[in-house]
């Protein structure tokens, strides 16, 4: 799979919430660093982690563009409450093998009116 059409996928399941199907786009040892947070390692811990982002926020991904380079894609999106950011994906036989994505976490938590973390970060 192409690395634009996967993240066209990655979107729609991301925007549904569906944590389980947005694992089978990664490979079992990939990882997602989302860079506001610690690296994820795996496909069943990145699964984990989608289930407690999607529990703990309404979140919504929309497309601004889709930038495609070989086996790297890079998403760059916008949220409904003004949050924007940009993820870059590397594809390898059609899975995500690494996944790293860049957004202010202050902001994400602010607008969604969540609790700051207690250590600072």
């Amino acid at each position: 799979m192409q690395a634009r059409i996967l993240i066209e996928r990655w979107v729609d399941l991301f925007n549904r919430g569906a944590a389980e199907a947005l694992g089978e786009l990664y490979h079992d040892q990939s990882v997602n660093h989302q860079v506001p947070l610690n690296p994820v390692h795996g496909k069943a811990a990145i699964v984990e982690q989608f289930r407690r982002e999607f529990a703990g926020a309404e979140m919504t991904c929309i497309v601004e563009r889709i930038y495609e380079d070989g086996e790297w894609g890079i998403l760059e999106w916008i949220d409904p409450v003004g949050l924007r950011g940009c993820g870059f994906f590397q594809v390898v036989e059609g899975k995500i093998k690494f996944q790293r994505g860049y957004w202010d976490q202050l902001t994400f938590l602010k607008l969604h009116r969540l609790p700051l973390p207690k250590d600072g970060r």
